[in-house]
């Protein structure tokens, strides 16, 4: 488990904190390898509150922004970016933006370098609504905690500033979208395996794919599906796969870098509809995949599967932050904004992408009884879905892979996490991927 973070409440005209100048030049290193998004305009009038939210394209939508703005009667201004050049704008420059949105990996840098404040609990509506996903680290007695960066460890502020899972009216981030990951195989070509039995993570280091393996192109995301492979074909073993030290990290390169120079991989994307293109195209016949582009491909007719990894999935939780700096009228109406997240529609909306949301009994008014059934309790499609695109994405019969929401996050084996040793994994990612 990473060490909690301890800070103090950001003062401008004070000297600068060690921890903060250390935390500020770790981003700063890591940032200036990520490419950076153009910023998206699309504040109109000017006469109502004007909120600005950083964040990624995962929940900067504009179906979700033109819906806020009716309900609230405010504006927004999404300014979305790639992950890694997210996490640095926001750590460096909490004047810039009134709420955050990532994924809970990035709070222990956010809370280090005091870009962000605390939330008070006791202004979030529905709070008591919010399941035990987050509250408690599992959302089924029987669940698995997950290694890494699993939200309920960084969910409270302690009395000492620190980060943990000691109950208090202090929250570090909100807790609403959210979802598990794995990897997507064309059925024409691999033959389906059985759920949480079969289907495995080696699979994306199975030689007899070699030439047709994708993998995203994301140090924080694609060496866990990379470490969680190498495992499951015994070629490399962490003692800690969410805190992986310097040498396991070594051994693991080392394993990878021979298969990219044997030619096993055929691309590493950097967007979901890239790894639509990958697999429509027969580019590839396996690769990292997010739920949104496997219903895409379902309903081109391309038959992909999701897998249900007998290891475990790998998890993210959305958490949305209050920065440091945002204060009087427009911290009061962030709270509206983030209340409104957990209001019902929001969550409806993005279920119809896959996607979960923190208190989804709010949001089952907004689905059909077919919807709920299908994307939360895992039964079948009694009629055909549509996506948040309008277009069909799961027909009539299809049953989500992995099951029902308590089912996937029974089995996460590992969060989207920032080791202690993220900077040298970066390192060794860009070394993967030039050899």
């Amino acid at each position: 488990m990473t060490k909690p973070f301890v800070t103090k409440p950001v003062n401008n005209e004070a000297p600068m904190s060690k921890d903060r100048r250390n935390a500020l030049k770790s981003v700063a290193k890591i940032g200036a390898i990520a490419a950076s998004m153009p910023l998206s305009t699309f504040a109109i009038g000017q006469s109502k509150p004007k909120l600005r939210i950083l964040g990624t394209h995962v929940t900067l939508q504009e179906e979700l922004r033109t819906k806020a703005m009716q309900d609230l009667g405010i504006d927004l201004v999404f300014e979305p970016k790639g992950s890694a050049a997210v996490l640095q704008k926001a750590a460096m420059s909490p004047n810039s933006f009134d709420l955050y949105e990532q994924w809970s990996n990035s709070i222990n840098v956010l809370w280090r370098s005091g870009s962000i404040q605390a939330i008070d609990k006791r202004r979030i509506t529905h709070w008591d609504e919010i399941n035990t996903l987050t509250k408690t680290g599992k959302i089924t007695p029987n669940a698995n905690f997950g290694a890494g960066d699993a939200p309920y460890k960084l969910l409270h502020i302690q009395k000492d500033q620190s980060l943990g899972n000691n109950d208090t009216n202090s929250i570090s981030f909100l807790p609403y979208v959210h979802n598990v990951d794995s990897f997507g195989y064309n059925t024409e070509v691999i033959a389906r395996g059985t759920p949480y039995e079969t289907e495995s993570w080696g699979w994306l280091l199975d030689k007899k794919y070699s030439g047709k393996v994708a993998v995203i192109n994301a140090p924080s995301i694609g060496l866990f599906d990379l470490a969680l492979s190498a495992q499951a074909q015994g070629l490399v073993a962490f003692n800690d796969i969410g805190a992986m030290t310097k040498e396991e990290l070594n051994k693991l390169f080392d394993v990878l870098i021979k298969y990219k120079q044997e030619g096993h991989f055929s691309g590493f994307w950097t967007s979901v509809p890239e790894s639509v293109r990958f697999m429509k195209t027969k580019r590839v016949v396996i690769e990292s995949m997010f739920s949104p582009a496997v219903s895409s491909l379902n309903g081109q007719g391309v038959p992909v599967t999701f897998a249900a990894p007998k290891e475990g999935y790998r998890g993210w939780h959305g958490v949305m932050c209050l920065s440091s700096q945002t204060k009087g009228r427009m911290q009061d109406v962030a709270y509206e904004y983030m209340n409104w997240w957990l209001s019902g529609w929001p969550g409806a909306f993005i279920a119809r992408q896959g996607y979960y949301i923190s208190n989804p009994q709010r949001s089952q008014q907004y689905l059909s009884q077919a919807e709920f059934d299908y994307w939360y309790q895992g039964k079948a499609a009694s009629e055909n879905l549509n996506g948040t695109d309008g277009k069909i994405s799961v027909h009539k019969g299809d049953i989500r892979t992995g099951g029902s929401y308590e089912r996937r996050f029974e089995n996460v084996a590992v969060w989207n996490t920032i080791m202690p040793t993220y900077e040298y994994s970066v390192e060794k990612w860009y070394e993967f991927l030039s050899a």
